[in-house]
């Protein structure tokens, strides 16, 4: 079984490494203790055999089977499952400079006494997570709402670089549109999709984590019908600050939510801005197409003028140079004076003809 860890805490301490899942749920019945059971990119069998020792709900189990789910908290009983999207930036060819933003998954299963984490996802690191939580057993000692409210945690603290690289790209982007770069379109759309994912993480996340702050504040102040919330969960001021943990994931959350959603409209604004751009270069370059066609066309009336002029006296010349014996103006003295004079003529009158219409 792909089990990453598996233990069972009594008093906020680690008791027990038991070698399977059943074993941990004897375990943690006999001891009245905390499971965690973290499992890493389980076959769908190991996810019903967890699912079957823990009296996991079954439409629970089958998104955790079928993944791909959006961020979201359910509620089956007094069992929460959660699912969230973590972030982290991947560069693809090595040369120390972010490629892309990959998003993946994690789902939990918070129960009274147990918590079972699943991971399809190379961030956060719950591995050092849990070393972190096993150095503060005063905090362990709260239970599954602890070690729930340190992973939203890690999961919100995978956006910050994230949304650093995002604000560095939309500053060249903003660089790049007026230098003329052809690459800045794509560049503006590789964004907008990193972006989108980004606010598809966060946004429902600052819902949930609103709903389990609120939830966890009318426990502390004792509100009836809250009980089944964290049965037997100390009010002390341990309890007090793990709240206050979560209202700061919470804030954080906010944070890069309300950033996604400004990067959003910037790189629409920036789309907005390359394509006028685009459309005036597009204008200028058909004026420029309209100002060649226009010379050419000048051009062409010209030669075309030209042309009518040379045709007339060639059509006499060609006509009066013919050889025939019996042609009057051959034997006549003004044959030829006339001939060269009907010749000029018609050529001036046709001069005069595209003078008159604009074409000379």
């Amino acid at each position: 079984m792909s089990i990453m860890d598996n233990a069972v805490y009594v008093d906020g301490k680690r008791t027990a490494n038991p070698a399977s899942i059943e074993e941990t749920c004897e375990v943690t019945r006999e001891r009245g203790g905390t499971a965690w059971v973290d499992l890493a990119w389980p076959e769908p069998d190991e996810i019903r055999a967890v699912a079957e020792e823990f009296s996991l709900h079954h439409l629970a189990v089958e998104d955790a089977i079928h993944a791909h789910q959006r961020p979201k908290i359910e509620h089956y009983d007094d069992v929460i499952f959660v699912v969230l999207h973590p972030a982290r930036s991947v560069d693809d060819d090595g040369d120390g400079h972010v490629d892309r933003v990959e998003f993946g998954e994690v789902h939990a299963w918070v129960g009274p006494d147990f918590v079972v984490t699943i991971r399809r996802s190379v961030t956060p690191d719950l591995g050092a997570m849990r070393g972190r939580l096993e150095q503060e057993p005063d905090l362990l000692r709260l239970g599954p709402v602890a070690i729930l409210t340190a992973l939203l945690d890690e999961v919100v603290d995978t956006y910050r670089p994230v949304v650093a690289r995002l604000r560095g790209d939309i500053d060249q982007i903003e660089d790049q549109l007026f230098s003329r770069d052809p690459e800045v379109s794509f560049r503006i759309y590789e964004a907008t999709r990193e972006v989108i994912g980004l606010q598809r993480a966060t946004g429902p996340l600052v819902d949930m984590l609103q709903e389990l702050h609120d939830a966890k504040q009318r426990y502390v102040g004792g509100e009836p019908g809250t009980e089944h919330l964290d049965a037997d969960l100390p009010q002390g001021p341990l309890w007090v600050e793990l709240l206050r943990s979560l209202r700061n994931v919470l804030d954080h959350a906010v944070k890069h939510a309300e950033t996604s959603g400004t990067f959003r409209a910037l790189l629409t604004n920036a789309l907005n801005v390359h394509s006028t751009l685009v459309t005036q270069e597009q204008n200028e370059e058909m004026r420029r197409m309209s100002e060649i066609s226009l010379q050419q066309s000048e051009q062409t009336k010209k030669i075309s003028a030209w042309a009518a002029i040379l045709f007339a006296p060639t059509l006499i010349g060609t006509i009066y140079g013919m050889n025939f014996d019996y042609m009057p103006e051959l034997h006549w003295v003004l044959g030829y004076p006339l001939a060269l004079a009907g010749m000029l003529g018609l050529g001036g009158v046709f001069y005069w003809i595209f003078k008159k219409v604009g074409w000379l």
